[in-house]
Formats: C-alpha cells, sequence, structure tokens
C-alpha cells in the first residue's frame, strides 16, 4: 500500500514539472494578457488613440502614385494638334479613327461644315400653315377671291329634308307599346291562370331566355297576357319571367 502511494506521488510531480508556467496577472511585468508582452498593443492604441484625436501624429502611409509626364503646353505643340485633328477631320484627310474621313463613310465624302455653307432647306418646320397666317394668305389670294371661295361652297350645299320614319312590319310585340297601354302594377292579378305545378313550369319555361324582355316577347307572341300556354305569368300579372314595364313608363314621362 506504501509503495503504491509513492509511485502515485512520484507520477504526479512528473506531471506538473512538465506543465508550462502560468503568467502572473498580478506581476507588472508579465501580467499583460498572452500575446501582449512585447509591448505591440499598447503602441497599436496609442496610434489608434492619435487618429480619433485627429492631432496629425497618425497618419496612414500614402498609396503610391504613377504619371506620365504632361505635355509643355507650348504654342507649338498646341498648334501641332490642332493641325493634326483639322487634317484628320477634312475630307479626304488621314483617318484617325474619328469617322469623319471618306474610307469610314463608304467612299461617300461627309459635309463639310463650315458658317459659309447655306444652311439646310427646313422640312415639315413647326409653326401655322399658310391658311392661318394671314401675311402668307394676303400674298397669293384677296378677299375678294375668299369671298368667291365661300360663295362656291355654299352653291354646293345639299339641304336634306326630314322624312317620316319608316313603319316597322313583321317585327312581333311591342313590348314598349305594350308597357304604356297597361296600367297594373308588377304581381297585380289581372287574368285568371289555372293549373298544376305553376311554378316549376315558371322556372323552366323562363329559363330559356336571356333576358325579361325576350320572354315577354315571347309570351305576348303566344296568345298573352290573355292565354298563358308556356306558363310564363303564373301570377295574372300580364308580365312575363318577372318583366317589368315601369322603365318604359318613366321614359315617356321624361
Amino acid at each position: 500500500m506504501i509503495t503504491r502511494t509513492l509511485l502515485a506521488m512520484t507520477a504526479g510531480g512528473l506531471l506538473a514539472a512538465c506543465q508550462p508556467a502560468i503568467p502572473d496577472s498580478g506581476n507588472i511585468n508579465t501580467g499583460r494578457g498572452v500575446g501582449f508582452g512585447d509591448g505591440s498593443f499598447e503602441a497599436e492604441q496609442r496610434a489608434r488613440d492619435a487618429a480619433l484625436a485627429g492631432d496629425g501624429s497618425y497618419m496612414p502611409a500614402a498609396s503610391e502614385v504613377t504619371a506620365q509626364p504632361l505635355d509643355d503646353g507650348s504654342p507649338e505643340a498646341t498648334a501641332a494638334e490642332t493641325a493634326r485633328v483639322l487634317a484628320a477631320t477634312r475630307p479626304g484627310g488621314a483617318s484617325n479613327g474619328l469617322g469623319n474621313d471618306a474610307a469610314t463613310n463608304s467612299g461617300v465624302a461627309p459635309v463639310n461644315a463650315s458658317p459659309s455653307n447655306p444652311p439646310p432647306a427646313a422640312v415639315n418646320a413647326v409653326g401655322i400653315s399658310n391658311e392661318n397666317n394671314f401675311d402668307a394668305v394676303s400674298g397669293q389670294r384677296s378677299i375678294q377671291d375668299d369671298a368667291a371661295r365661300v360663295a362656291a361652297n355654299r352653291a354646293q350645299y345639299e339641304v336634306v329634308q326630314p322624312e317620316a320614319l319608316p313603319e316597322r312590319r313583321n317585327v312581333g310585340p311591342n313590348i314598349v307599346a305594350y308597357a304604356l297601354q297597361t296600367n297594373q302594377s308588377v304581381g297585380q292579378q289581372i287574368y285568371s291562370r289555372i293549373g298544376f305545378n305553376k311554378a316549376r313550369k315558371f322556372e323552366r319555361a323562363c329559363a330559356q331566355y336571356g333576358h325579361a324582355d325576350q320572354a315577354q316577347i315571347a309570351f305576348l307572341e303566344a296568345g298573352g297576357p290573355e292565354k298563358d300556354r308556356l306558363g310564363m305569368d303564373p301570377d295574372g300579372d300580364g308580365f312575363a319571367c318577372d318583366w317589368d314595364p315601369t322603365p318604359f313608363r318613366r321614359a315617356a314621362q321624361g
């Protein structure tokens, strides 16, 4: 038992000797933290504070600048450059990629712009026409000529007298005339209706028409309002499939 204890203590001592030394945070020289023992952190901190303060004590390194030498700007150099550009832009001159030479324009010489050249004629110029310009018209014809033209135009006028409208024929019952000839309201029974399953016949008959006007015309053609062979007027008011004559009556009253 004692031997085992001694062996364990010996192994623990050997392991402790292999552990690296832990910095002492209480020592001002060694307690700066891991990685800050060389003083670089303090230098970076001072540089940052100086940059934020703007005292000019810290300035980043300037980037490298490269440039080509500029022209001397002498009158001789300016005259030479002007002559080169004029020679390149003149018709038949040497081409310098400006697109003004005959070769670049498919062999067609470009127009040589010059103050001595007359301006091109304006096409479709914006402005008033001659008919609305008194000065222009007065130079072409006189007031007497205009009066003669007006008289000639009036002589060609043709007055068409109104004629009576043709009478409609074979167009079926006129529901407008029927609405104005009657005075009963919708749902007011005027005619006797006898039969079975009147509601079912009403729905089946009215489903065949897309509008109540069409149903009313068919109802009148089939003998209505006295007779209701199609079952379109079960309440006997003389109006088929909920047709309402009120809009026609109001229109006639103005």
